[in-house]
């Protein structure tokens, strides 16, 4: 096997690192305005106002708390994927993939990074997921990695919307020099010299970038039998650190009949992942044609905030004039102005006669109280603009007092937000669909995990990819090709609010109090539930169903044991009555009584006992 063969040379970076560039001066608008909006998140947005040269710059926190209060409740919606099968026999593997994924999510501190890839798409208007394969994990083992992606450290084709659709995708990365000669010795004496440089943003520390070197990540697509190949290659200007396509050794996934390997297909042949597609996931808060990115909160409210910062300004100028008193002093007054301007001195000196004119104080126009109300009036447009309004953040209106129209009202106001975390929940499902074909790809070995049972208890599993690798498939003996399952995912949230947890338990309570949960009214509580709309109705109705089935069997389980002892043992059949049903045991000869709280299923079985009973008795006279 040729194992030399390169593809991927100094000529062919030269021209990707052209192709780079291209693609980052189609990216410079968008930069700016993440730099931008990353300062006006730190309040440090006076330097982008027009005319923001005065001493005293107050920043309000208005668009600060709008962005807290969405990312509170991005995070109240914390997503949990639900794995469904699109076939009956992958219903197993779907069940255990619905466990396994939260449990590689949670090794990956995946809650962290969905909060910050939440701050990022609230500030910017795009958040970035990125999923890979990280081969250094479990001690060479490998396993999945999610990741945030930096918007300055990414780039793409200017002009798309889909990201899929990309010719090139590119990801940078500044390591130090010496990390680097560490982990690749290859790089050793090449790092002068750096020819990219990349946006950065305004730090509060002094960050010294003159020993780093920009490593960039490559991926792009070839297609070839009709079928799209990803390969990647990772570089440092024009030094191969790794290639796909200059990987051309062959794995060994087997031995024959005879002993002999079975060598499958090398990278450079398959390509970096099976699934084909650049792994990153964009999640845009509020889309815009021609781009795969989208705008935020800050694009939206800026303005908005700049007018009440500038009227905070004016008003607190005002009082501040106000409050600090000034004075005309004629140039030949008799005042001595350092015991003037003195207040701890109970004693000024004046030279002659104090003349009324020799010194008055300066008039500060009064403050018309309409400044004031332009200014409340703007806060309050910031907050309807972004959805952020009193009952959003838990208030009501006066006068509104009635538990159902706050829940209404409440309900009405966080429309925005919903409509914020169905897009959330929809890149999370793209990233979900990634990580099961990651883990059909690379699952060979077992994983072990801790997963949680119905219950609550930790359950440990050994869980590898055979069961959902691609298998040939044949039909009349003839091979058909390659089929593997395939999957839905059903997103849900997995916490629910402290108002949500209260009304889902209140009708609970309430569901039990009507006696929907008796076996006996099984059919009109399935029929009640049907007409009904809440979280959960289909579990529900699922178990009520089961428990309905259940009390059924019992039913005629315990008309069978009537029967039966009434055939061979009228003594038994009068005890088992007295002790299950409340009837009292019939004296020979005498006849049944009826204790209180008989009911008419028991005097129903009863009676076809006595009947089966009787004809037999026929049967044999």
């Amino acid at each position: 096997m040729d194992n030399k063969k390169t593809v991927i040379g100094e000529e062919t970076l030269r021209k990707a690192n052209a192709i780079l560039r291209k693609y980052k001066s189609g990216k410079t608008s968008l930069e700016q305005k993440v730099i931008e909006n990353e300062q006006w998140w730190k309040l440090r947005h006076w330097r982008y106002i027009n005319g923001g040269n005065d001493e005293f710059k107050p920043a309000s926190a208005w668009l600060f708390s709008v962005i807290m209060n969405k990312h509170a409740d991005g995070i109240e919606a914390y997503p949990e994927p639900n794995i469904l099968p699109r076939e009956e026999n992958d219903r197993a593997e779907a069940v255990r993939l619905s466990a396994i994924i939260p449990a590689v999510l949670e090794q990956n501190d995946f809650e962290e990074t969905y909060s910050d890839v939440l701050w990022q798409k609230l500030k910017t208007g795009t958040g970035v997921y990125g999923v890979f394969w990280d081969s250094s994990k479990l001690n060479g083992l490998g396993d999945i990695a999610v990741k945030k992606v930096d918007l300055l450290n990414i780039f793409w084709e200017p002009g798309i919307t889909d990201l899929q659709q990309s010719g090139n995708i590119f990801t940078t990365e500044l390591v130090d020099n010496e990390a680097l000669e560490n982990m690749y010795p290859s790089l050793r004496g090449s790092l002068k010299g750096n020819n990219l440089t990349t946006a950065k943003y305004i730090y509060d520390d002094n960050v010294d970038t003159t020993d780093k070197s920009v490593v960039v990540d490559w991926y792009y697509k070839k297609h070839k039998n009709g079928k799209s190949i990803l390969h990647y290659c990772k570089y440092v200007n024009t030094t191969v650190i790794y290639a796909t396509e200059n990987d051309n050794e062959k794995p060994v996934d087997g031995i024959d009949e005879n002993g002999l390997p079975i060598y499958g297909l090398s990278r450079a042949e398959r390509g970096w992942y099976d699934h084909g597609k650049y792994p990153f996931i964009f999640d845009r808060l509020f889309p815009t044609e021609g781009t795969p990115c989208g705008f935020g909160y800050i694009d939206i409210c800026k303005n908005t905030q700049e007018q009440i910062d500038r009227l905070n300004q004016a008003i607190v100028k005002n009082a501040v004039m106000g409050a600090s008193p000034r004075y005309f002093m004629r140039g030949d007054g008799s005042v001595n102005e350092k015991e003037f301007t003195d207040w701890k001195r109970p004693i000024v000196h004046v030279n002659g006669n104090l003349g009324a004119d020799s010194i008055r104080p300066i008039d500060v126009p009064n403050m018309s109280d309409i400044y004031v109300s332009v200014l409340n009036s703007k806060i309050q447009e910031l907050r309807e603009t972004s959805g952020n309004n009193e009952a959003s953040t838990g208030n009501t209106p006066s006068g509104v007092t009635a538990a159902s129209a706050i829940a209404a009202l409440q309900e009405a106001a966080g429309k925005t937000s919903r409509a914020s975390t169905l897009s959330a929940y929809r890149a999370y499902s793209r990233m979900i669909s990634q990580i099961i074909e990651l883990i059909r790809q690379f699952y060979d070995l077992p994983r072990q995990f801790r997963i949680t049972g119905t219950l609550g208890e930790d359950i440990y599993v050994s869980y590898d990819n055979s069961e959902i690798k691609p298998k040939m498939q044949e039909e009349y003996g003839i091979n058909v090709g390659m089929k593997s399952p395939v999957f839905d995912i059903k997103v849900s949230a997995q916490r629910k609010n402290i108002y949500s947890k209260v009304q889902q338990n209140e009708l609970a309570l309430e569901l039990y109090r009507s006696g929907c949960f008796n076996p006996e009214l099984t059919d009109q509580t399935l029929l009640l539930l049907d007409t009904m709309d809440f979280d959960g109705k289909e579990r529900i109705m699922r178990k009520i169903h089961e428990n309905g089935d259940m009390y059924g069997k019992m039913q005629k389980y315990k008309e069978l044991a009537l029967a039966i002892a009434a055939r061979y043992d009228d003594e038994a059949y009068r005890r088992i009555l007295a002790v299950e049903n409340g009837t009292a045991v019939k004296p020979k000869g005498g006849t049944n009584r009826k204790l209180s709280g008989e009911s008419s299923i028991t005097l129903k079985a009863r009676k076809k006992a006595n009947q089966a009973y009787q004809l037999q008795q026929i049967k044999e006279e």
